[in-house]
C-alpha cells in the first residue's frame, strides 16, 4: 500500500505520513515494559499534496492532535499488535482528512413569503382577541 485512500477523488501518498513505534501506556505486565506495539502517526499539514482548502480546513479545524507547527500528531495504541495500531492511526488521519476535504454549506438568507407574513399577523390578532375577552370588564 503506497496511498491512503481518503475518498474515490482523494489519495494520499504515504511516503507524506511519518510512523514510528513507540510504547504504550498504562497496566499491561512485563510485555509492554520491553516492546513497542504503540504507533505514533505525525503528518506535516503544511507540506503535504492535499488541495489548499482542504489544508486550510484542516489547519483550522485544530483540535488536540494539531501542534503549533501546523503537524498532526496521533497516537495509537489501543490494539496489541504494532501492525493494527499503525492501521488505526492512518484511519483515524484518513477520517480527519475526509472531513476536511467536505466543504460546508454556504448559508442562503431567506424571506419569509407575503403570505406567511399575512398569516402570522393574522394569528395574533386572533390570540390577541382572545386575551381580550379574558379581561375583566370595565365599568
Amino acid at each position: 500500500m503506497t496511498q491512503l485512500r481518503i475518498n474515490p477523488r482523494l489519495c494520499l501518498p504515504l511516503d507524506e505520513v511519518h510512523l514510528s513505534a513507540i510504547r504504550a501506556q498504562g497496566a499491561g505486565g512485563q510485555n509492554i515494559n520491553k516492546t513497542a506495539n504503540a504507533a505514533q502517526l505525525r503528518f506535516d499539514v503544511g507540506a503535504s499534496s492535499l488541495p489548499e482548502d482542504c489544508k486550510q480546513r484542516l489547519l483550522q479545524a485544530g483540535g488536540q492532535p494539531l501542534t503549533r507547527d501546523g503537524v498532526i500528531v496521533i497516537k495509537a495504541q489501543e490494539h496489541r499488535s504494532l501492525e493494527m495500531n499503525r492501521d488505526a492511526a492512518l484511519q483515524r488521519l484518513a477520517a480527519m482528512i475526509r472531513r476536511a476535504a467536505v466543504a460546508p454549506k454556504i448559508r442562503k438568507a431567506t424571506k419569509p413569503s407575503r403570505a406567511q407574513r399575512q398569516q402570522r399577523l393574522e394569528g395574533k390578532t386572533r390570540r390577541g382577541a382572545v386575551k381580550s375577552l379574558r379581561r375583566k370588564p370595565v365599568d
